[in-house]
């Protein structure tokens, strides 16, 4: 579960930035979750509060205590915490590709519920090279800069909403920017296409990347793009599809290609 580290962040400062100023007397009202179901992995759900716009951590407190239940149509299982707001279900043949779920739990005399379906698979992922030299006008060179360093392909002829992770492995991955402030690891939308094109400019770090193609459910995509088109209203209403609470319930499926970056 540990790749899903760099979306799990985004989504949580997308969906607690989201959530309207609030005073101290109602700031707990309303529970935050965030799941994501893959295929052979075991289940695992978050539960928090909401956070005020002065709190500056990422995560709002953990609730405690809760009785959660996920059922796929037929068969319902209960979660147990195995942390503070943390429950899990780990048997990991619960979930399966093509299937609906939905997880159900009261909290503060209010039924919270949620409803995702895991995609299937991208098949044919495929990257044009694997071994990428960045060019030494990176900096100073915008013509170099703007032209395709790689592109992804995969198959999505039901035209289901992709996004590409980037995670460098490298322990002190070398920074070609190193006057400016880029993140190392970084999420692209891919919407519903069937391949993308990354540029040069794109990439501010050397070393080995894994280019983890998602396969994710409409409600999950939402969010990516809810972060793209901010307005007023949307601060309001965050989008999500918790009935009752904010966040992300998403099925998810993962395919991994490694890249390597070089620069001579």
């Amino acid at each position: 579960m540990r790749k899903l580290s760099a979306i799990t962040i985004l989504v949580a400062t997308i969906m607690f930035a989201a959530c309207k100023k609030q005073d101290s007397a109602n700031v707990t009202e309303r529970p935050v979750v965030i799941a994501y179901l893959t295929p052979g992995q075991p289940v695992g759900v978050k539960v928090y509060q909401q956070k005020g716009l002065a709190d500056t951590a990422t995560y709002g407190a953990a609730i405690t205590g809760l009785s959660l239940s996920l059922s796929n149509g037929s068969q319902t299982v209960a979660l147990t915490e195995s942390g503070s707001g943390n429950y899990v279900y780990n048997n990991t043949s619960f979930l399966s590709s093509g299937k609906t779920y939905t997880l159900k739990f009261n909290y503060l005399n209010e039924d919270v519920t949620a409803t995702t379906n895991i995609p299937a698979k991208a098949t044919s992922y495929t990257a044009s090279r694997t071994t990428i030299n960045m060019p030494l006008t990176t900096i100073n060179g915008p013509a170099a800069t703007d032209s395709i360093a790689v592109t992804f392909r995969w198959s999505n002829p039901d035209s289901l909403y992709h996004v590409i992770v980037f995670k460098n492995d490298d322990n002190s991955p070398y920074n070609l920017h190193p006057q400016r402030n880029s993140p190392v690891n970084f999420t692209i939308d891919a919407k519903t296409a069937d391949h993308y094109d990354v540029y040069y400019r794109t990439f501010s770090y050397l070393g080995v990347y894994r280019a983890i193609l998602y396969s994710v459910d409409k409600a999950y995509g939402d969010i990516l793009s809810s972060n793209a088109n901010t307005t007023s209203q949307r601060l309001a209403n965050p989008p999500g599809n918790i009935t009752n609470g904010y966040g992300i319930f998403a099925g998810m499926q993962a395919d991994t290609i490694k890249l390597t970056l070089t620069q001579y």
